[in-house]
C-alpha cells in the first residue's frame, strides 16, 4: 500500500470512532478539551492495537490463501464499508440526559466496538504487501485526532455530522478494497 492509501485507510477507520465521539460529545454537558483528548487517546490506542492483532491472525492464514488473498481483502473491506454505511442510518437513543464526563470503561468499550472493523482490516492487510506498524500508527493518530474533534463538535453538531462521516468512511473502505482487487488483477494480467 502506498502512503495515500494508508492515509485514506486511517481516515476511513477513524470515521466510525468520530461518529461515536460526536454522539459522546452531544451527550456531554459542555465538553472540555481535556475530556476530548482523554477520549481521543483511549480510542486511538485501541484503534491502533486492533489492526495489529488482526494482521497477526491474518499472517498465520496468509500462506494458505495466497492465490485468492486479494478477493478476501476486497470482500472484507466492502462488507465493512457497507456495514459502516448501514450503521450511519441507524437511529440513536435521544432521551439520555447530558453528563459531564464519560467513564473510562464506557469509552474503552465504545472504542473497542468501533475498532472491530480495524481488526478485520488488519487481517486483510496481512494478505498484501503492507507495513502494519506504519498503518497501525496512522490509524491510531487519525482516530485520536478525529475523536478529539468529534467530542468537541458533538455538542454543536449532534448526530448529523457523525452519520455523514461514517458514510464517507464506508465508501472509502469500498474504494480501497476495489483498488486492491484492481491492482492484483491487473498485475496478474501483465
Amino acid at each position: 500500500m502506498n502512503a495515500l492509501s494508508t492515509l485514506v485507510l486511517a481516515l476511513a477507520m477513524s470515521t466510525d470512532a468520530f461518529a461515536a465521539a460526536v454522539s459522546k460529545g452531544a451527550a456531554l454537558h459542555k465538553p472540555r478539551l481535556s475530556e476530548a483528548l482523554r477520549a481521543g487517546a483511549i480510542f486511538g490506542v485501541i484503534e491502533a492495537i486492533t489492526p495489529v492483532i488482526g494482521w497477526g491472525l491474518g499472517s498465520v492464514a496468509a500462506k494458505y490463501v495466497e492465490d485468492w488473498d486479494h478477493w478476501i481483502a476486497f470482500c472484507m473491506l466492502c462488507i465493512l464499508g457497507l456495514m459502516m454505511i448501514r450503521n450511519a442510518f441507524k437511529t440513536a437513543d435521544e432521551d439520555a440526559a447530558p453528563v459531564t464526563r464519560h467513564s473510562f470503561w464506557l469509552l474503552a468499550a465504545t472504542g473497542f466496538a468501533t475498532s472491530i472493523d480495524a481488526m478485520a482490516v488488519g487481517v486483510s492487510l496481512a494478505f498484501i504487501d503492507n507495513n502494519i506498524a506504519v498503518t497501525a500508527i496512522a490509524i491510531g493518530l487519525a482516530t485520536t485526532t478525529m475523536v478529539t474533534i468529534g467530542v468537541m463538535l458533538g455538542r454543536v453538531l449532534g448526530d448529523i455530522a457523525g452519520k455523514r462521516a461514517e458514510i464517507l468512511g464506508g465508501l472509502a473502505l469500498i474504494g480501497i478494497g476495489s483498488t486492491i482487487l484492481y491492482e492484483h488483477l491487473t498485475a496478474a494480467v501483465a
